[in-house]
């Protein structure tokens, strides 16, 4: 089964159980006439209106690149996850609301032990429920059912919650469901934000993984010929889309023939390994000794005096027409452009007579 289907599935089974908690939580929640039996209710609709907007959202992400949306449709499925988010964050606000009002406004409540029972069943329903679809949103690496199994554990804790101030009630008559919904809720709108600042990311754009990156770095480096590899950047255009492009640092004097099989191979083999489309370009490596060198080590000089700088790459030479190439990454703290004119100006003091070009890079990956 292909990881679309897998979704569908698993929020339909998501659906099916939260309209099933709707239906007898209502039924408990208005017999004994307890305002958070029915908020749990409510949040279970919600959930199951989460799974349905997950369903689509992966319809949607799931369509064929076009003209338009040439790299597919995949970060549709970011946009579902904020929805959910939002849904999360309003229940939790609804919550408060309610709760707010039964503390200025207690009403009795009449629990039985029927009640007691059916929200038990509900607590491990949930708390099954919620973590069988953040493991599958897990193994999927699906944001939207990662949001919905956090959501339904949510619930789980709520009505934890419902059934702490149920046995209150029935044990000692005091009404706390106003005050322990109120806690509740304030952690659900807690994880809400968190849970929709974490889907701006993902649309936003983040650094990729460490993991990933180093195992990537690592992969092409391990290519005879290749002395290095910088400038890394992935695009993520979905969680199962994305595409990048790296330099290699080769010898000069490699043949164009050579470099095409070599570039070639790398990304069809990152591509098989890694699911990564890659564009693989090229830096050319010249003769460490002589002039070159010299300049390289005056240059590594120089660079020590500005800790801002990361790094330093793509330095190449041209002799010929007394030239010098690199790039810089400088920490996003400092102020880039200040620190590559500190350089240039050393540097225009120690070769006077040579063209200094400078590129400055961002510190994409690790």
């Amino acid at each position: 089964m292909d990881r679309n289907k897998k979704i569908v599935r698993t929020s339909l089974f998501g659906i099916g159980a939260n309209l099933v908690l709707v239906v007898f939580k209502m039924i408990v929640g208005f017999a004994a006439n307890s305002i958070a039996v029915i908020l749990d209710a409510v949040n279970n609709l919600s959930d199951a209106l989460s799974s349905l907007i997950t369903i689509i959202g992966t319809r949607l992400a799931g369509r064929k690149p076009d003209k338009k949306h040439p790299f597919g449709h995949g970060r549709i499925e970011y946009l579902t996850g904020m929805l959910i988010a939002v849904l999360v964050l309003f229940a939790g606000l609804t919550s408060l609301k309610e709760s707010v009002e039964k503390i200025l406004h207690p009403e009795a409540a009449a629990y039985t032990t029927l009640s007691l029972v059916v929200i038990i069943a509900a607590i491990i329903v949930k708390l099954l429920m919620g973590r069988y679809v953040k493991k599958v949103g897990e193994e999927l690496n699906s944001s939207a059912l990662v949001a919905s199994g956090s959501d339904a554990s949510f619930d789980a804790i709520l009505s934890l919650g419902t059934l702490a101030a149920a046995i209150v009630s029935m044990a000692w008559g005091l009404r706390l469901e106003g005050w322990l919904g109120a806690v509740i809720s304030l952690f659900i709108i807690k994880a809400g934000i968190e849970m929709l600042m974490e889907a701006v990311s993902s649309i936003t754009g983040t650094r990729p993984e460490k993991e990933l990156s180093e195992e990537l770095r690592s992969m092409v480096c391990g290519y005879p010929g290749v002395h290095g590899a910088f400038d890394l950047m992935l695009h993520n255009y979905g969680p199962t889309n994305t595409i990048g492009s790296v330099h290699i640092e080769v010898d000069d004097d490699m043949p164009a023939r050579e470099i095409h099989r070599l570039t070639r191979e790398i990304a069809a083999d990152v591509y098989q390994k890694l699911g990564i489309v890659l564009t693989v370009g090229i830096y050319g490596s010249g003769n460490s000794g002589g002039v070159s060198g010299e300049m390289r080590k005056e240059l590594t000089e120089v660079l020590q005096k500005y800790p801002e700088v990361i790094q330093m790459h793509g330095f190449y030479v041209d002799e010929e027409h007394k030239r010098v190439m690199f790039d810089l990454i400088v920490d996003f703290s400092a102020d880039a452009k200040e620190i590559c004119g500190k350089v240039y100006e050393d540097l225009s003091v120690r070769w006077p007579d040579w063209r200094v070009d400078i590129v400055l890079d961002s510190d994409y990956a690790d």
